[in-house]
Protein backbone atom coordinates (compact mmCIF):
# COMPACT_ATOMS: atom_id res chain seq x y z
CA UNK A 1 0.00 0.00 0.00
CA UNK A 2 1.66 3.27 -0.94
CA UNK A 3 2.22 5.52 1.65
CA UNK A 4 -0.45 8.27 0.61
CA UNK A 5 -2.95 5.45 0.93
CA UNK A 6 -1.75 4.50 4.29
CA UNK A 7 -2.20 7.66 5.33
CA UNK A 8 -5.27 8.29 4.23
CA UNK A 9 -6.61 5.04 5.91
CA UNK A 10 -4.52 6.28 9.39
CA UNK A 11 -6.89 9.41 8.81
CA UNK A 12 -10.17 8.14 8.43
CA UNK A 13 -9.63 5.10 10.60
CA UNK A 14 -10.17 8.07 13.94
CA UNK A 15 -14.48 8.55 14.39
CA UNK A 16 -13.55 12.48 15.38
CA UNK A 17 -11.36 12.98 12.09
CA UNK A 18 -14.35 11.71 10.46
CA UNK A 19 -16.40 14.16 12.13
CA UNK A 20 -14.16 16.66 11.39
CA UNK A 21 -13.89 15.45 7.54
CA UNK A 22 -18.20 16.23 8.18
CA UNK A 23 -17.78 18.85 9.17
CA UNK A 24 -15.43 20.70 6.63
CA UNK A 25 -17.49 18.95 3.92
CA UNK A 26 -19.86 22.30 4.43
CA UNK A 27 -17.66 24.54 4.96
CA UNK A 28 -14.12 25.25 5.73
CA UNK A 29 -13.42 26.49 9.07
CA UNK A 30 -10.33 27.54 11.42
CA UNK A 31 -8.98 25.30 13.72
CA UNK A 32 -11.17 27.28 16.28
CA UNK A 33 -14.59 26.49 15.02
CA UNK A 34 -13.56 23.10 14.55
CA UNK A 35 -12.84 22.93 18.20
CA UNK A 36 -16.40 24.69 18.75
CA UNK A 37 -17.82 21.28 17.77
CA UNK A 38 -15.66 19.09 19.99
CA UNK A 39 -15.57 18.91 23.77
CA UNK A 40 -11.56 18.75 23.43
CA UNK A 41 -8.66 21.03 23.57
CA UNK A 42 -7.80 23.01 20.56
CA UNK A 43 -4.73 21.33 20.65
CA UNK A 44 -6.09 18.14 20.10
CA UNK A 45 -8.20 19.08 17.61
CA UNK A 46 -4.91 20.52 15.80
CA UNK A 47 -3.53 17.13 15.85
CA UNK A 48 -6.85 15.42 14.21
CA UNK A 49 -6.53 18.19 11.57
CA UNK A 50 -2.75 17.28 11.13
CA UNK A 51 -3.12 13.31 10.53
CA UNK A 52 -5.95 14.29 7.91
CA UNK A 53 -3.44 16.84 6.38
CA UNK A 54 -0.88 14.50 6.39
CA UNK A 55 -3.23 12.26 4.82
CA UNK A 56 -4.00 14.72 2.21
CA UNK A 57 -7.62 14.72 2.84
CA UNK A 58 -7.41 18.12 4.13
CA UNK A 59 -5.45 21.54 2.87
CA UNK A 60 -4.57 23.96 5.28
CA UNK A 61 -4.32 27.21 4.07
CA UNK A 62 -2.58 30.49 6.01
CA UNK A 63 -4.87 33.26 6.27
CA UNK A 64 -2.88 36.07 8.30
CA UNK A 65 -2.75 34.51 11.85
CA UNK A 66 -5.81 32.09 10.97
CA UNK A 67 -4.88 28.52 9.38
CA UNK A 68 -8.24 27.50 7.55
CA UNK A 69 -8.92 23.91 6.68
CA UNK A 70 -10.94 22.75 4.06
CA UNK A 71 -11.27 19.59 2.17
CA UNK A 72 -9.07 18.06 -0.45
CA UNK A 73 -10.94 16.36 -2.92
CA UNK A 74 -8.93 14.36 -4.36
CA UNK A 75 -7.36 12.76 -1.25
CA UNK A 76 -10.16 10.40 -1.25
CA UNK A 77 -8.77 9.37 -4.60
CA UNK A 78 -6.06 6.53 -2.93
CA UNK A 79 -8.84 5.57 -1.07
CA UNK A 80 -11.40 5.03 -3.75
CA UNK A 81 -9.18 3.30 -5.88
CA UNK A 82 -8.13 0.91 -3.27
CA UNK A 83 -11.69 0.43 -2.86
CA UNK A 84 -12.34 -0.17 -5.98
CA UNK A 85 -10.55 -3.52 -6.38
CA UNK A 86 -13.14 -5.07 -3.66
CA UNK A 87 -15.79 -3.66 -5.71
CA UNK A 88 -14.68 -5.68 -8.34
CA UNK A 89 -13.87 -8.49 -6.81
CA UNK A 90 -17.31 -8.69 -4.86
CA UNK A 91 -18.72 -8.12 -8.20
CA UNK A 92 -17.08 -11.16 -10.40
CA UNK A 93 -17.82 -13.53 -7.04
CA UNK A 94 -21.71 -12.49 -7.04
CA UNK A 95 -21.90 -12.68 -10.70
CA UNK A 96 -19.60 -16.60 -10.52
CA UNK A 97 -22.59 -17.29 -7.69
CA UNK A 98 -25.82 -15.80 -9.95
CA UNK A 99 -24.20 -18.03 -12.55
CA UNK A 100 -23.83 -21.26 -10.28
CA UNK A 101 -27.60 -20.98 -8.45
CA UNK A 102 -28.73 -20.49 -12.04
CA UNK A 103 -26.91 -23.66 -13.72
CA UNK A 104 -28.71 -25.67 -10.32
CA UNK A 105 -32.18 -24.56 -10.77
CA UNK A 106 -32.30 -25.78 -14.52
Amino acid sequence: MPDQTQNAFRALADPTRRDIMRLLSADALTIAEVSAHFDMTRAAVKKHLTVLNDGGLITVEARGRERINQINPLGLAPVLSWLEFFDHFWDDRLADLKTAIEKDIQ
